[in-house]
């Protein structure tokens, strides 16, 4: 009988895989591409040979192209260097590798060559000898080694068995330990996130493109396990995450402001200091008229370059898209938002990037007694008179016009800076003089008065309440639009902070707009409310609602030292305790149950020792009053129970009327010293899950997608 064990089995060419490296600090790892992109790449590889040109391939969710000839990765949508990319076969792994390592792409096809011959002809021990000086010998098809020659073992090595110890060789990706992540679906909704002030967005000093691609990662670990249904069904997709980056710009060599910084930096405490010029100065650089403005306008010009380039990769997307803003980068986006632009305002004739609110003309007699021409006689540019007549210019409408709009009349630049400034200087003082002495600011009506649209400085803006036409109707347009601020009363002089041109006192900002308008704004670790608080604004009128995004949700932990409530300052005269966020696996962690066990059984012991406890150990099977639903048939008597003890609130139209603020659940061991964990505590959003699963549900509830709590 023939032995079959004995027949060779016939061979069979190595199915590659594709890798890319990574480099971290001294640390090198290579990471395996999808199963998708990497038949991609080997399709293209194999085009590649009968073309002289390069082929480029979009892989990672298009965030990446890989130029197929050259063997390199380049990001898309952030500056970052070159990565390279190999076609990957054959493997190594010493004792002290935590991962299998991937030879480069000729030694492999030695490999290859060599395992070829001793299959086909059934001859093993084969020994091979590289010139670099080291050494494989390929014992049997599943026992290969690699033996380094002695002068490439490390210094540190001495007893000689060490010498001699060999690296674990395997042949095809199928059979290392690797994790190949899954291909990358449909884009459902893209959501633009902007880091605060520094370079480093958390604790091991990440930059937001890390930090960025850890909550991706999150999210799309959460989506399949909390929406694995309606992904099993088709409903589901992805949602992408690009980061905007605005510090380098900020600090970059167009600005020379770390150079002028340096200058009289102190040489004392270089570290501490360096530290403060490169991360807590950007508070201040944002309350500067000229960085501020760089701020706003990198932030504003990133974020529409990014969304234009992601339709351009990703033509057929229909989805919504929504914003993220850590610390700064929250009110960054706050002031942005409160000072975009709707259709409405366009059609109503709206020149200014700033939120207006209607004053009354005929109360200022400053202007009123000068004519235009006595106005341009005194400043010694009556040769202008005839340009602004053919307008119909008065000094009323010229009241209203900006630098650009005398630009375009032809007027030179020293003309217009001594016009703008004179009528600053002779109506805006009154103005403000006149706003100073009140608590509210209150549009008025055709019927009152006459009316016309002031710029007020950033912070200080309010939105009008109802824009009426010349008839007196009210404009449908700008209903939504029905809220303004409320600012504590002033005991200060009126003064013409816009008047100096290097930006002395308010900030005032010229605001440009988003090329759409989001769907929702979360804002993590805010301080969006000290802000507003500092800049006068006592509270926000529950009827203001941003102009362009009817969304709005305020994260942070509990011991986040920089951020603040937005609640309060909606609704002042009631106490409300802030959302609790769930822990992703659906319950209060476990600490916090005991806590709450334990407060219930202090005030239950007064009446029934026995009922206490029988409390107590009832409630670690109740959920709590918090931001996610149960799953369905379980635990929703004990979450209608005590949902019943909390009527629904309506927290003004920031959130359509929905609550704002809500809390992640502290860890064990941050309970323990809430000082010790609260710069931690500020940057410990990227890595929170809780975080991303509350962006995902109210992302997927506006999309009708059933939300799904795994079983435990």
């Amino acid at each position: 009988m023939l032995d079959m064990e004995s027949v060779p089995a016939p061979y069979k060419e190595v199915q590659p895989h594709w890798f890319f490296c990574r480099r971290a600090d001294d640390n090198t790892s290579w990471h395996p591409f999808s199963r998708e992109d990497s038949d991609k790449l080997e399709r293209a590889n194999n085009t590649a040979r009968e073309k002289e040109e390069e082929v480029v391939v979009a892989v990672d969710g298009e965030r990446y192209d890989v130029h197929v000839k050259e063997r390199k990765r380049y990001a898309v949508y952030w500056e970052q260097g070159p990565t390279e990319v190999r076609r990957c076969t054959w493997f190594y792994k010493g004792d002290k590798d935590i991962r299998f390592m991937p030879y480069p792409e000729d030694f492999s096809q030695s490999l290859e060559d060599a395992y070829m011959i001793a299959v086909t002809l059934d001859e093993w021990k084969r020994k091979l000898d590289f010139p670099t000086g080291e050494t494989v010998i390929l014992h049997n098809p599943k026992l290969i080694m690699q033996y380094q020659p002695i002068g490439l073992q490390d210094e540190w090595v001495s007893s000689p068995s060490e010498h001699t110890r060999p690296r674990t060789v395997k042949r095809g990706v199928d059979n290392i330990s690797v994790e190949i992540p899954d291909g990358m679906c449909v884009v459902d909704h893209l959501v633009f996130m902007v880091h605060g002030i520094g370079p480093a967005c958390d604790l091991r000093f990440r930059s937001i493109i890390q930090c960025v691609n850890d909550f991706r990662n999150a999210s799309l670990s959460l989506l399949g396990s909390h929406y694995k249904r309606a992904q099993q069904d088709g409903l589901v997709g992805r949602v992408e995450f690009l980061p905007v980056n605005w510090h380098s710009a900020l600090h970059g060599d167009a600005t020379g402001v770390d150079e002028d910084i340096q200058r009289i930096t102190l040489p004392s405490i270089s570290r501490l200091r360096h530290f403060t010029n490169d991360t807590l100065l950007d508070l201040f650089f944002y309350n500067s008229p000229t960085y501020c403005q760089t701020i706003v306008d990198t932030v504003s010009s990133e974020i529409n370059r990014l969304h234009a380039l992601f339709k351009q990769r990703h033509p057929e997307f229909s989805g919504a898209v929504s914003v993220v803003g850590h610390s700064l980068g929250s009110l960054i986006l706050f002031d942005l938002l409160t000072n975009q632009r709707t259709a409405s305002d366009a059609r109503e004739g709206y020149t200014d990037n700033s939120i207006s609110m209607h004053v009354d003309l005929t109360s200022f007699s400053v202007l009123k007694d000068d004519t235009l021409e006595q106005t341009l006689t005194r400043l010694g540019l009556q040769q202008f008179l005839d340009t602004l007549l053919a307008e119909n210019l008065d000094l009323e409408s010229l009241a209203l016009c900006h630098d650009s709009d005398l630009k375009v009349l032809g007027i030179p630049l020293g003309p217009r800076k001594k016009i703008l400034n004179y009528v600053k200087r002779k109506w805006l003082p009154e103005v403000r003089h006149s706003i100073n002495h009140s608590d509210t600011f209150t549009p008025h009506s055709k019927q009152d008065c006459k009316t016309t649209t002031v710029r007020l400085a950033s912070g200080l803006q309010v939105p009008p309440q109802v824009n009426t036409d010349h008839d007196g109707n009210k404009s449908p347009g700008l209903m939504q639009e029905q809220t303004h601020f409320h600012r504590t009363q002033s005991i200060t002089s009126a003064v013409d902070y816009e008047y100096f041109d290097v930006g002395i006192g308010q900030v005032s900002i010229e605001y440009p707009q988003l090329a759409f308008h989001p769907q929702t704004f979360f804002a993590f670790g805010s301080p969006i409310g000290m802000f507003l608080t500092v800049r006068g604004l006592k509270r926000i009128d529950p009827n203001y609602t941003f102009p362009t995004c009817k969304s709005f949700y305020n994260i942070y932990h509990p011991y986040d030292p920089v951020a603040y409530r937005i609640e309060p300052m909606i609704i002042s005269e009631a106490d409300l305790e802030p959302m609790l966020i769930p822990h992703h696996k659906g319950r209060k962690r476990m600490h916090l149950e005991l806590k709450d066990s334990l407060t219930r059984m202090s005030m239950d012991l007064k009446n029934n020792v026995l009922g206490s406890l029988r409390t107590a150990w009832q409630s670690f099977a109740r959920l709590p009053v918090a931001a996610l639903p149960p799953v369905e048939g379980e635990g929703e008597t004990s979450v209608s129970a005590e949902g019943s003890e909390q009527p629904e609130i309506k927290v003004g139209m920031l959130n359509a009327g929905r609550r704002i603020d809500y809390v992640l659940q502290e860890k064990p061991i941050e309970s323990f010293n809430e000082y010790l964990f609260a710069i931690q505590s500020h940057l410990c959003y990227w890595e929170s899950e809780d975080t991303a699963l509350l962006l995902l549900k109210e992302i997927y509830d506006k999309m009708g997608v059933a939300f799904e709590q795994p079983q435990q």
